[in-house]
């Protein structure tokens, strides 16, 4: 499937912009003739662009398999998740593939625009979206690991001074990395200007997507959905990350899926295999709600570009800027970089690698839900 395909090559659907990813992706759905749903964001772009979630069908309205395929859960992922979709219109043996199996296949483009353009992995305030997912009338978990860590993760100044990288590697060192992740990554609720904040109340992006899943999925019986993400793992390998909650045959059925009999495994937040900490608030939970007549069954594509610490150190200082929007140009670009980096390696060994896993866990997905 993969080797024949003309999405492992499509290295031009990838972009250096927000704005660029968005023409890309309006550009391959007219040219694939399908209509496009736009819901406009209520900020402009990093240079002064309209911001959307961009919403696409291909197959028909009552089809009863779904699959959807969505990008920028973490606005900067969206350089690798715009790609992959980009690449998937454009792929006429993808599409028809698809569309013989009676599988519908739902785009979502750019589930948190705002970070997706600014480059941050955040919305505009602050949320972590893939921690926002809860229902905020109920008491919101506690992150106590967070409280002890949050005074250093943002210190006053960038580069971080001796005091702090001492006092950072002493609690690595004596708690274990594991440990840190964990508390820096798991999801807090107390601090809107520190890391992995879930918010208070439902983002932008959670009661926009809420809508899409209501007005695209009510009629299916059976959903699939990849979710693209970068960030964790080794560098180019894409780790199916079991996405849906902690139940034993759906967790099966998704290793059915895509595990491709032990060559692809499935990895999961709930048994440890995952390189992912165990998280709340996830985005998943919206599906159960929103479509709770359709069997579900979902992946985090996780695909890795630098080493852990690496990429939090991206974010800390990435979270200090905002903080300090005075900080020297010179600077607010160097952190900037930083963050594309840590979630986008920019050579074409990387994007091929990125779109041959994609095609593969998609194809993979279609079989599924058509068996």
């Amino acid at each position: 499937m993969t080797t024949g395909s003309p999405m492992v090559k499509d290295m031009q659907a990838f972009s250096r912009s927000y704005a660029e990813a968005r023409d890309k992706f309006l550009a391959a759905a007219a040219a694939a003739g399908l209509a496009v749903e736009s819901h406009a964001h209520p900020l402009r772009g990093r240079d002064g662009e309209a911001l959307a979630m961009d919403v696409v069908r291909d197959g028909p309205a009552d089809a009863s398999r779904l699959l959807i395929l969505s990008s920028a859960c973490h606005g900067v992922e969206g350089y690798c998740g715009s790609g992959v979709q980009v690449a998937a219109l454009r792929d006429a043996t993808w599409r028809a593939r698809a569309r013989e199996a009676g599988v519908a296949v739902l785009y979502i483009h750019a589930l948190n625009p705002h970070g997706f353009s600014h480059v941050r992995r955040t919305t505009h305030e602050n949320i972590d979206i893939n921690r926002n997912f809860h229902d905020f009338s109920r008491p919101l978990p506690v992150n106590a690991g967070y409280r002890e860590v949050h005074p250093l993760l943002v210190p006053a100044s960038w580069p971080p001074d001796d005091a702090n990288q001492a006092a950072v590697a002493r609690f690595i060192a004596e708690r274990g990395e594991k440990v840190w992740q964990a508390a820096v990554s798991s999801g807090q609720h107390e601090y809107p200007d520190g890391l992995f904040f879930g918010g208070t109340a439902p983002s932008w992006s959670n009661t926009t997507l809420r809508g899409v899943l209501r007005a695209q999925g009510r009629g299916a019986a059976r959903i699939g959905w990849i979710d693209f993400h970068t960030g964790l793992g080794p560098n180019g390998v894409g780790e199916r990350i079991y996405a849906g909650r902690d139940d034993a045959v759906a967790t099966a059925r998704a290793r059915a899926w895509w595990a491709g009999g032990g060559r692809t495994p499935v990895t999961s937040i709930y048994d440890g295999s995952s390189t992912s900490a165990f998280l709340t608030g996830l985005m998943w939970n919206a599906i159960y709600e929103e479509c709770p007549q359709a069997e579900y069954t979902g992946l985090a594509m996780e695909y890795g570009t630098q080493p852990l610490l690496d990429v939090m150190r991206a974010l800390r200082g990435d979270q200090w800027l905002q903080a300090h929007p005075e900080a020297p140009p010179e600077q607010a670009r160097a952190i900037k970089q930083a963050v594309m980096d840590a979630f986008y390696t920019d050579t074409d060994e990387w994007r091929g690698r990125i779109l041959e896993q994609a095609l593969e866990s998609m194809g993979q997905a279609v079989d599924g839900l058509a068996a």
